[in-house]
């Protein structure tokens, strides 16, 4: 199938390609936790290189519960103008613009100074790293609600600033992703033990967003394809899932993989199973498709035009790229003249894997960075050098994070 072939949604949206500018994470706020100036810089970018959809990186739903300090918050309509102006930017040149909304649950960094919460109070295990996280709280029945409530919030505050669609983030350890997994969902209420229970709140959450948003606003849903944990979320729990959300009119799955504790969004895996390959969760993604009823997505190392020739005339529906667009936002752009372009991030060759994803990440992050204020990427970056620079800029958002929130009421 041509990649600039378009897509047409279970909704009737036609979306302009097969390709995605996949979500990543910026950590570019300004002081109000609202898109800054360098942001919406970085979306014209990529709104100018020809992808068919753009999907946010992380807008958290609360700011109480956040994946690192410079994320975006929307609770409210305090800064609609800096919102309208992000998803202004990013459907300049045609493409469709999804806000990815998360909650972190117990992902969420201890030197935030936030009470966490999860599904249950297991604490995380990164060996050495681990204290770099707290032990959760027990989520309540009303945290359940209240959580549910803000997904739903944001997903109309979306709609109104001119977004085209929202991603509910129920990958990558996250949240929802708690919820998924036996391993970090204990719970012996309805919303613990069998997947079905498992499920109910990403259920609840896609049912509530659906009704809360017109039929013209995209409804997508990104889970894992596996934990790549032994005894985690696997890809039978992942069939079960996509059966479940079949009857909830959504317009599209993206399948990804892994958590904090398995990075294999970053192409490592912790339960033994090599990914080191381009598209790599393309095999679990072909089986899970089998039994989906809405467009697939799939995310996950692909740079080159031939792997999305491969995967796109595999079954799968849409290709999403993050690192190769962070690379070279005009990637597709060059695919039309040119299939032998490609970009390629240096390799991180470090044994200890949750070194190695945080460089990865850095890394990348290293490139928003540049592309924010208008200057080009360096591929070769050295990953320690960008490591140290990102958390050199992580400790002074901390900061700023813990005394905005110390200085102001987190009710809304």
């Amino acid at each position: 199938m041509n990649p600039f072939s378009e897509l047409v949604l279970p909704n009737g949206t036609v979306v302009q390609n097969r390709l995605a500018k996949a979500a990543m994470e910026e950590n570019m706020a300004d002081e109000n936790q609202a898109p800054s100036d360098e942001l919406i810089r970085l979306y014209q970018s990529w709104a100018e290189g020809g992808v068919g959809l753009i999907i946010t990186g992380n807008v958290m739903i609360d700011r109480r519960a956040m994946t690192g300090p410079g994320g975006v918050v929307l609770e409210s309509e305090k800064f609609s103008l800096r919102f309208k102006e992000w998803a202004r930017t990013a459907r300049s040149h045609g493409a469709q613009i999804w806000m990815q909304i998360n909650h972190p649950g117990r992902q969420m960094p201890a030197a935030l100074g936030q009470e966490t919460i999860a599904p249950s109070a297991i604490a995380m295990d990164l060996g050495n790293f681990s204290n770099q996280f707290s032990t959760p709280r027990e989520m309540s029945e009303n945290d359940i609600v209240d959580v549910k409530r803000r997904f739903v919030r944001t997903a109309q505050l979306a709609q109104e600033f001119g977004f085209n669609g929202v991603e509910i983030h129920a990958a990558h350890g996250y949240l929802i992703s708690q919820f998924l997994s036996p391993l970090t969902n204990k719970r012996a209420d309805r919303w613990g033990g069998a997947i079905e229970n498992r499920a109910r709140l990403l259920i609840d959450i896609v049912k509530e967003i659906r009704q809360a948003v017109s039929e013209d606003v995209a409804v997508a849903i990104k889970i894992n394809s596996a934990d790549f944990q032994r005894g985690g979320f696997s890809t039978d729990d992942a069939k079960k899932v996509v059966t479940m959300l079949n009857p909830l009119a959504v317009d599209m799955i993206e399948l990804s993989g892994g958590s904090y504790e398995a990075p294999a969004m970053n192409g490592q895996a912790r339960d033994g199973r090599t990914l080191a390959r381009e598209a790599y969760f393309l095999e679990f993604a072909k089986d899970i498709a089998t039994v989906a009823e809405m467009p697939i997505m799939v995310t996950g190392g692909i740079r080159r035009y031939q792997i999305v020739d491969q995967v796109l005339n595999s079954g799968i529906d849409m290709v999403g790229m993050g690192t190769a667009l962070a690379l070279n936002p005009q990637l597709p752009q060059a695919w039309r003249s040119d299939q032998a372009a490609t970009a390629v991030l240096r390799a991180v060759t470090w044994k200890n894997k949750v070194m190695a994803s945080a460089a990865h990440m850095a890394m990348v992050k290293y490139q928003l960075r540049r592309l924010s204020r208008g200057k080009s990427t360096i591929p070769n970056v050295l990953p320690v050098f960008a490591l140290l620079k990102q958390r050199l800029q992580t400790g002074i958002q901390n900061k700023r994070y813990r005394r905005r929130m110390s200085n102001s009421s987190v009710s809304v």
